[in-house]
């Protein structure tokens, strides 16, 4: 039988740190019965899984499920699971302090474009003291993919502090000070006016290669990319010939179709590419725990828990 509403059974499978995990839903939720994916334990009797990761098959072993939290923004781990039930509800964070460190993230890469860091960086192999006027930041026309919690508050902060900022997403969505646009039918006009484009999107198959020779194309002539979302998201060949072209002045990278990056991948020694490995925005604990411990009185309660992703367009 399943815990009572008051002391649920907690599964936690959160690729290689769940001891940490339990350590602090415990101590959020004493009452309830909490174990990790190494522990014995019947499936039959979890009522909410926490992963990140999850071993391959796990969720089918999970008959009395109400429902699946997983431990970061993205659910793709979740969803792509063939053996996921069609009425299970998924449940995201939606911040879990990731916000304000993707906005630190951003700023500091669009810097390095907008102030020429990364021309007086090769200046700077060569001994070249050449100077270069400097940009106005409100001529520097940043556009954001993907407008969700963590794309909105990115856009917003770049926005507040001078740069023209567009977003673009797969709905229409109304930010203060933000030029918005919705739709395929308008990615190319989004593209064509941004010279630094982030991309904050949700990984689905529709999202998957939507950077790529075509899409690439659209942005003006000496553009910048930085990509903080899913690796999955940009052709990296496509990418590579772009740089390589000229069309693109550089890209920042903080993920890979594959990671680690493997040793040998050309992305490491492109001059026009700089790679940090994955660690634009990590979960916090303490308040991921919060939003999870909320999401289950919310459920047994009754109730719509906050985060809820739409199975139809994947976030």
């Amino acid at each position: 039988m399943s815990a009572a509403n008051n002391a649920p059974n907690i599964l936690i499978s959160a690729a290689g740190e769940d001891a940490a995990w339990k350590e602090a839903m415990v101590a959020r939720l004493p009452g309830a019965k909490i174990v990790t994916g190494d522990e014995n334990y019947d499936p039959e009797t979890i009522d909410y899984a926490l992963f990140w990761k999850q071993p391959q098959g796990l969720i089918k072993t999970l008959s009395n499920l109400k429902a699946i939290f997983s431990l970061g923004a993205g659910v793709d781990h979740v969803v792509s699971s063939p053996s996921l039930p069609a009425d299970l509800p998924v449940i995201r964070l939606e911040d879990a302090g990731m916000a304000d460190q993707m906005v630190q993230y951003h700023l500091y890469a669009a810097l390095h474009f907008m102030r020429d860091f990364d021309i007086y960086s090769d200046q700077q192999a060569k001994a070249d003291w050449t100077q270069h006027p400097v940009a106005r930041i409100s001529k520097c026309r940043i556009g954001v993919m993907g407008l969700g919690a963590l794309g909105a508050a990115v856009a917003t902060a770049l926005s507040s502090l001078g740069f023209g900022v567009s977003g673009w997403s797969r709905s229409m969505k109304a930010i203060d000070g933000i030029t918005t646009f919705a739709g395929k039918e308008t990615l190319g006009e989004f593209l064509g006016q941004s010279d630094i484009l982030i991309c904050l999107l949700p990984r689905t198959s529709e999202t998957e290669n939507v950077l790529n020779s075509t899409t690439l194309s659209f942005l003006p002539k000496g553009a910048a990319i930085i990509n903080a979302a899913r690796g999955a998201m940009i052709n990296e060949a496509d990418l590579l010939r772009a740089l390589d072209t000229g069309h693109l002045r550089g890209a920042f990278l903080d993920v890979a179709v594959t990671e680690p990056l493997p040793e040998s991948h050309p992305f490491w020694d492109h001059p026009k590419i700089r790679i940090t490995p994955h660690i634009a925005a990590e979960t916090r604990i303490e308040e991921s725990v919060e939003q999870i411990a909320e999401n289950i009185d919310r459920i047994n309660r009754g109730e719509t828990p906050r985060g809820l992703v739409n199975r139809e367009t994947g976030y």
